[in-house]
């Protein structure tokens, strides 16, 4: 997905805030390719597909495997959100998010605890730790009241920066699933550096709005960050500001281009 404009950027390394524009073109041929392979996590599904081949041996069971998989229903804007938000992490932050949250759900639309975006950060020398939470409002205000609260995206990047048992449980819940994974051997580098200093970690705070673009989304909170933040920690702080009044369908969108045969 293309940057159509850096429209601001405050603070200074290792806290530092950026305001980023998506353009209506650039948005649309994001939502028909990355970013609803990950809304429908489509890597998953062939993954399932691939193990579970073989049981199906006649077309009434394949057909049944069929939709089990590919049974789709609408994408709930946040959901679409968190999606944009980790294809510009994966493309231009060099981010990489192995397991998707939602194979985690016990029920279809739930959000489940902890940081939304869970992975690496490779530096061009070794992997770290990268922990990400996503807000995606349209509402007016600066900063939304999705800042704000007990879950606001303010109390959970603090969480996050001041409390290392979250930090621990956000390690273990990935290396449960790192055991037999590809990814075991950027796991293991990334945990051998949070050993040695836990606060040796990247975190992302991201919001997703359909406003004109604002300073005072991020303003106030990289200063803040910035006054506690750990040594080697570092925290970055994104506004990405897609065409205004497109959040609403955002969810609608990603599923008529699915239905359309897009992608998938």
């Amino acid at each position: 997905m293309r940057i159509a404009n850096t429209y601001y950027s405050v603070g200074t390394f290792p806290v530092t805030g950026v305001g980023l524009g998506v353009s209506p073109v650039d948005l649309d041929e994001a939502l028909s390719d990355a970013v609803a392979s990950l809304v429908f996590d489509d890597a998953g599904k062939d993954e399932i597909a691939a193990l579970l081949g073989g049981v199906t041996d006649t077309e009434f069971a394949r057909d049944n495997l069929e939709t089990l998989l590919h049974l789709v229903r609408e994408p709930e804007p946040w959901r679409v959100g968190e999606a944009i938000a980790e294809y510009l992490l994966t493309e231009s932050r060099y981010c990489n998010f192995p397991w998707p949250d939602g194979r985690d759900e016990r029920k279809r639309g739930s959000s489940l605890p902890g940081a939304d975006l869970v992975g690496f950060q490779y530096d061009g020398e070794a992997d770290r730790f990268v922990f990400g939470e996503v807000k995606t409002s349209a509402e007016k205000s600066y900063p939304p009241g999705a800042v704000y609260g007990r879950h606001g995206l303010k109390q959970q990047i603090e969480d996050i920066r001041d409390r290392s048992e979250i930090r621990d449980d956000l390690v273990r819940y990935l290396a449960h699933r790192a055991v037999s994974a590809t990814w075991k051997e950027r796991f293991k580098c990334a945990v051998a550096l949070y050993l040695q200093n836990n606060n040796d970690v990247r975190i992302f705070g991201i919001l997703v709005r359909d406003v004109p673009p604002d300073v005072d989304d991020l303003r106030v909170r990289v200063h803040r960050l910035a006054q506690d933040c750990p040594a080697s920690m570092v925290i970055g702080l994104l506004a990405i500001y897609l065409p205004q009044g497109s959040i609403a369908s955002l969810g609608s969108q990603v599923m008529a281009i699915r239905q359309r045969g897009g992608t998938r």
